[in-house]
């Protein structure tokens, strides 16, 4: 189904704000306030709502009685230990499909790593952000376990915001697409144990990458 103009206003409000809390331009403690973000986006008040909903759902703010939706503050604690749950899941994902994946599967994968370095020696950062979500994806369908793949997309929609940041810069996607690559070897070699040490560490670099930039901002701020 076409995504409506609503889907779209209320998908770029979004993107919009989570950015802006990454970047600290609206900090922990602020309350985004329904009718202020209508007439700033000029919009009506549906999309803002569903834009706050997508917010809140990714834990970068809570609803809090009688105060209305605040801006949650995003700690280096809380990022690890999102990562550190998401590292987990896909490392035992990766485990499954080394194993499950049919042949098909597996030269799919192969492609999309193929697609993705071409697209990381352009420097496409967005394209890049699409295209390793596919590529995330096909690991994920590859385990054969609805469950898991279903608790790994709920991760994965609270991390979003940050796992984009991080791949904003052209070194990161290179060093991105250089993890892929030990990842994709390994389920290709049908090694399961070499495959989630390889997820791992893909993790635990994307975690790095989102901790260096939380430091620099904060530095930044002190500066201030």
């Amino acid at each position: 189904m076409p995504e409506t103009s609503r889907d779209v206003h209320s998908t770029a409000i979004a993107s919009t704000l989570e950015s802006e809390i990454i970047a600290g331009e609206i900090a922990a403690g602020a309350r985004l306030d329904e009718q202020s973000l209508t007439r700033r986006f000029g919009v009506s008040r549906t999309p803002v709502r569903e834009a706050l909903h997508m917010i809140v759902a990714r834990s970068l703010a809570e609803r809090v009685p009688y105060r209305g939706v605040i801006v949650a503050a995003i700690t280096p604690e809380r990022i690890e230990q999102m990562f550190e749950a998401m590292a987990e899941i896909e490392a035992l994902c990766g485990r499954l499909a080394s194993e499950r994946m049919t042949m098909g599967e597996r030269a799919a994968l192969e492609d999309d790593h193929r697609r993705l370095g071409d697209v990381a020696a352009r420097g496409a950062a967005a394209a890049y952000e699409q295209g390793n979500t596919v590529f995330h994806d096909r690991i994920h369908d590859g385990a054969h376990n609805a469950d898991l793949a279903e608790a790994s997309a709920t991760l994965r929609l609270k991390l979003a915001p940050f796992r984009k940041s991080q791949l904003a810069s052209a070194d990161r996607m290179r060093r991105s697409n250089e993890e892929h690559a030990a990842i994709v070897s390994a389920i290709l070699d049908r090694d399961p144990a070499e495959t989630e040490r390889a997820l791992r560490r893909h993790f635990f670099s994307a975690a790095q990458e989102v901790l260096l930039g939380l430091r620099r901002r904060s530095s930044a701020e002190d500066l201030q």
